[in-house]
């Protein structure tokens, strides 16, 4: 995230009863233990797979995909995908909620992400997000054509990338409008490569009665106060993750038309279903 948004005022800080204290334990060991044995799996195809694949990851993937999907069932989410992932080379665009997308979008589809370079040195998270492939960018307008390099290194051997052009989380209720900076890195491959981007909406429904912002993470919220929240709630609602048809980068002549373009399709797919 390059900013915080602050647009909303938060739900109200949710009283603790017994029973949440419960649920936290339940589901926050359920989780671990299902990220640790994951880990177990992960940590050493890893290994075996950089020797034979390199930077390519045709096994781990599916490792990562299974935990995701576990770890949402043990939250509470139910997850629904309207859609297929495309299977064109290129990279993947979503409007942005939470940390909780990390899960909804890797439980749907094998991708790497693309992070802003600080959540490497987060507690837990950024281990995380370094093993699974992550792809971290600096904030740093000095160093966007490294950047731009990068990502263009990664499209090139196929990786399917996803980036949040929002910059920021919300919550869950709009899509901002979309930067462009990461834009360039495709339209300067695609003489290399004959790529395509897919717009993604995704779409948090919270249960009856319940805040309809509860699965937004923004402005000041701390990570582990909004994940106590989660694993405290009594009931969970659920999550849609829309894949819109793939647009071919080959027809767009710079990155403000291309990010446009995917901005108004995520931003179609969400406010149907979000009034809907």
């Amino acid at each position: 995230m390059s900013m915080t948004w602050n647009g909303a005022s938060p739900p109200p800080s949710p009283s603790y009863g017994p029973m949440s204290a419960v649920r936290i334990l339940f589901r926050g060991t359920a989780v671990l233990v299902t990220i640790a044995a994951g880990l177990m799996f992960f940590l050493p195809l890893r290994l075996i797979e950089q020797l034979i694949f390199g930077p390519m990851r045709p096994y781990t993937s599916w490792v990562t995909q299974s935990v995701c999907r576990l770890s949402l069932f043990w939250f509470g989410i139910k997850s629904y995908r309207s859609g297929n992932p495309m299977i064109h080379h290129g990279a993947a665009v979503a409007n942005h909620s939470s940390w909780l997308d990390i899960f909804v979008l890797n439980a749907s589809d094998r991708i790497i992400f693309v992070s802003k370079s600080e959540v490497s040195n987060w507690p837990g998270i950024g281990f995380l997000a370094r093993v699974t492939g992550t792809l971290f960018i600096a904030r740093n307008p000095r160093a966007a054509k490294l950047q731009a390099l990068l990502l263009k290194d990664r499209l090139l051997l196929g990786q399917r990338l996803l980036f949040f052009p929002e910059g920021t989380s919300t919550d869950g209720q709009l899509v901002l409008p979309f930067k462009t900076s990461l834009f360039a890195s495709l339209l300067e491959s695609q003489n290399e490569n004959n790529l395509y981007v897919q717009p993604i909406s995704i779409i948090y429904h919270s249960a009856q009665g319940q805040n309809i912002r509860t699965y937004g993470w923004w402005g000041d919220m701390s990570f582990g106060g909004h994940l106590l929240k989660i694993l405290a709630l009594r009931q969970h609602g659920s999550v849609e993750v829309v894949y819109h048809p793939p647009l071919s980068v080959a027809k767009f002549n710079d990155r403000k038309t291309l990010a446009r373009a995917t901005e108004t399709k995520v931003r179609s797919g969400h406010t149907i279903r979000c009034k809907g």
